[in-house]
This record gives structure tokens, sequence and C-alpha cells, in this order.
């Protein structure tokens, strides 16, 4: 056995531990609420639970997903447990019933609490949903999932335009602020939404090869193509109008790196030589934008301004778990060894800074002083199972081409 394949069955042994003994084991005993069901909304840096924490749509259909996963992957009977009582939360509490989509955010006791139709946060329902559908062939799950792609598709994409709007209200009408977060620019397309619709989407076809469904995922893929990309630069540009007409000011490292991967999936799971050719030529130019963001030590820095060349320096967990999956794609399918040696150095980086080995799961990140980030959650909201179990997942199922 050649240097490099002992060190990825090493990786891929050090990825199946942290995965059982690090992330799922804490979500398993931590997070969930025995009393009100579900999960609890939000465990601080310094592992404080905050029991009545606004509990996102976001957190609980990656939960949904990363259990699912996890079952598929290992066959543990104890994720599929928590994969299926995260589907009946989902679909008792979340499940908008009367105007379809998913609720933004309940109340700690289930209650709807943000009632917008985020179509972000739709579309990790549907990746959740056939997710545990792929694993299982749960029925419920996978109808879910086809009734959400249907929502999204009847009211937040623009046939006009193309594409797909942010948020609507409740009823699906246009609303003053789309915006995921307080970070984001209120804008009606962005990247970041676009790739969280590709992603379910690509994931829905493995179980459901619905022509209406591979047409919009062929046509995402399109976007991601066409539109999205810098032609200067080659860093995919984030916000934008109905129009997509927009400022091309930031560079997101992290997102550039993860859509290099999920692109090449899709184009994978649509199974069209020319299409494949296409994306591969596109991800190998966007991947060597993404590594203007790589460090020394092996990690990788958030985002760039461009127009004030300002830097957001901090390390956060998931831009970690997407430089290592890319990385390993270019070395997987294009034998790019150097690519191969990121990977394992920001895996290196990651074990050493961010994974709490001691309490379980991971710190948000390393502040751009080098500390360790623990005014940012150890779980909530934003601070889910879902990049970090797919990075192990990801390490596990791979096999060098």
């Amino acid at each position: 056995m050649s240097m490099e394949n002992e060190q990825f069955a090493q990786l891929k042994a050090e990825a199946r531990k942290v995965l059982d003994e690090n992330i799922l084991r804490f979500w398993l005993e931590k997070m969930q609420d025995k009393e009100r069901g579900g999960f609890y909304g939000e465990m601080t840096g310094r592992g404080e639970i905050v029991a009545d924490a606004e509990r996102g749509a976001i957190l609980n259909a990656r939960i949904l997903w990363s259990f699912a996963a996890a079952y598929r992957v290992t066959k543990d009977e104890k994720y599929l447990a928590t994969a299926q009582h995260a589907k009946d939360y989902i679909l008792e509490h979340f499940v908008d019933k009367e105007q379809g989509g998913v609720f933004w955010s309940l109340d700690a006791n289930g209650q709807p609490l943000d009632t917008k139709k985020q179509t972000y946060a739709i579309g990790f329902t549907i990746y959740g949903m056939s997710e545990l559908a792929r694993a299982t062939g749960d029925k419920t799950a996978l109808d879910c999932a086809i009734q959400l792609f249907h929502d999204i598709e009847n009211h937040a994409y623009d046939a006009k335009n193309n594409g797909y709007v942010e948020a609507l209200t409740r009823d699906w009408q246009p609303i003053g602020d789309m915006r995921l977060s307080d970070k984001d620019e209120n804008a009606s397309r962005t990247m970041n939404t676009h790739l969280h619709i590709i992603e379910p989407y690509t994931n829905l076809l493995r179980v459901w090869r619905d022509p209406i469904l591979e047409k919009q995922t062929r046509n995402l893929l399109r976007i991601f193509l066409d539109i999205l990309p810098n032609p200067q630069t080659h860093h995919l540009d984030l916000f934008f109008n109905d129009e997509w007409q927009g400022r091309r000011n930031i560079q997101s490292f992290g997102h550039d790196i993860e859509a290099v991967w999920l692109m090449h999936e899709t184009a994978i799971e649509l199974n069209d030589k020319d299409l494949l050719a296409e994306t591969e030529a596109k991800i190998k130019l966007i991947a060597q934008a993404a590594d203007e963001g790589l460090q020394p030590d092996g990690s990788m820095i958030y985002e760039l301004w461009t127009d004030t060349g300002e830097a957001d320096r901090q390390r956060e967990w998931w831009v970690m778990c997407e430089n290592i999956i890319g990385h390993l794609d270019l070395w997987q399918y294009f034998d790019n060894k150097q690519a191969f040696e990121t990977a394992l150095k920001c895996w290196q980086y990651t074990c050493k800074n961010i994974i709490d080995f001691e309490q379980g799961e991971w710190h948000w990140g390393i502040t751009a002083q080098g500390e360790t980030d623990l005014d940012n959650p150890k779980a909530g909201f934003w601070k889910c199972p879902y990049h970090n179990t797919r990075l192990c997942l990801e390490i596990i199922e791979r096999q060098k081409k």
C-alpha cells in the first residue's frame, strides 16, 4: 500500500471515530429534549443548554439529514431511531399543514414563532427527508420531500428571470426582509440559497427520478456554470436582484470550495457526459480561486471584501469541513496529489484546534486573534451536526478513482 493510501485509510478510521464518539454521541446525549420533544434550540459555546431557545427549521432538518445519512452508511440502529424522531417532530411542528412549506422557527414548546417561508430552510427539509427515504425507503419522508419540492417550484421559482426567490410570507406573498441572517445583504437572489437547493434536489433525484425535478436540477447547475462565477476571478458572486445584477465585492472561500464538490456531485448524478466535462472544467477554476483562502497552518479563512481589501480571518468549523471534502474530491477524481495534502493538513488543523474531544462536538472556530471561539454556540440555529457529519461520511464513503 502506498503512503498516500495508508494516509487515506488512517483518515477514514479517524473520521469514523470522530463521527461516532464526538459528533453524534453529543447530539444523542446532550441535545434531545426529553420533556417537550425534539431537540433543544441552543447550547452555548461554554456548554450551557438554553432550554427555551428558538428552534430553527435549519437545525432540525440538518439533524434529520445527519442521522439518516449516518444510518445509511453505518447501519447503526440508534441513528435510525434519532432520524425518525427528528422526522416526526418536523412533520408535527415545522411543516405548515395549511399553507405548505415549513416555518422558519418555533418556540421551545413547538409552536410557530416566525412563519415566513425561507426557500433555504425548505430546501434543507427536502435534504433531510430525501436522505431518510434513501436510507430506508420511508414513504412518508419521500412524500414530504416531494411536496416541499412542489412548494418551492410553485411559489419560489421565478420563470421570468430564472432562479429562486429568497423568502416569502407564510401565504407565499412578497416579504420585505428576505435575509437568511443579519450578516447577509437583503437580496432577492443569493448564491447560498441556490447552493442549498441544488444540494437537496440532487439528493431527491437519487430516490425520485422525476423529469421536472431533473430539468430543474439541470437548470440549477447551469446557473452555477453561467451566472454565479465571477468571469474575472472565478469566485462565486453572492448577492443579486431579480435580474441577477449584483455587487461583486465579497469572496467567500468556504462557499467556493463547497460548491466545487456539490456541483460535481450534481453533474455526476445527471449522467450527461458533456455537462460533466463542462462542470469539471469549471470547478477546477473555482477551486483555484477558493485556494486563495488557504493559510500556511492548513486552515482556510472565511471571506475577503475586495472593495476594502479587508479579510475575515476567522476559521469557522464549516469552512474547514468543506475545504477538506472539496480537496478530497479533486484528489479522488483528478488525481490531484496536492489537493490530498491540502485536505489532510486541514483535517490535522481541525483535530488540533476545532474539535472538542473533551466535551463533544466542535467549537464554532478560531477567532482572527487565534483564540477558541466560545462566544458563538456549540449547537444552535446555525451550528448543526450537518457539515461535520457530512465531512466524516464523505471521507468514509469515498474511494480513490
